[in-house]
């Protein structure tokens, strides 16, 4: 496990879009940084969660100036989970902690559509399997 100063910066809600993540998205450039910042986490690195842009946002294209232009919609998502999972703002965990707890307060208890039911990817999330459940 990687340590904590070198944690990566992470909004809580890009738990649950990672999730279900399949290569699609704003962008091919969204996408596919999206994909490499996922197999980066896969690695279990620490996380820093985030409300407000972190590495994933980076690279999207409703990034203007620093500043997301759905920022109040994606900050409500953010602290729900935070909320759900008992976790705080700043807090630096392993990013496996970070998918188990979405997993088990969010995702298995089908809390999702509560959280972010108003998103545009919603489609592609009722569809598809969390990759965080275990079997």
């Amino acid at each position: 496990m990687k340590e904590k100063q070198n944690s990566i910066c992470l909004r809580p809600h890009h738990g649950m879009c990672l999730a279900y993540f399949e290569g699609k998205g704003y962008t091919q450039g969204f996408t596919a940084h999206m994909g490499k910042i996922l197999e980066l986490l896969k690695k279990d690195v620490y996380v820093k969660l985030t409300v407000g842009g972190d590495t994933i946002c980076s690279a999207c294209p409703n990034l203007k100036e620093q500043t997301c232009i759905t920022e109040n919609l994606v900050e409500e998502y953010d602290r729900k989970v935070l909320l759900l999972c008992g976790l705080q703002e700043n807090e630096i965990i392993p990013f496996t902690e970070l998918t188990e707890k979405v997993e088990k307060f969010i995702l298995h208890p089908e809390k999702r559509k509560e959280i972010c039911g108003n998103c545009q990817w919603n489609e592609i999330c009722s569809s598809r399997k969390s990759r965080w459940t275990k079997e």
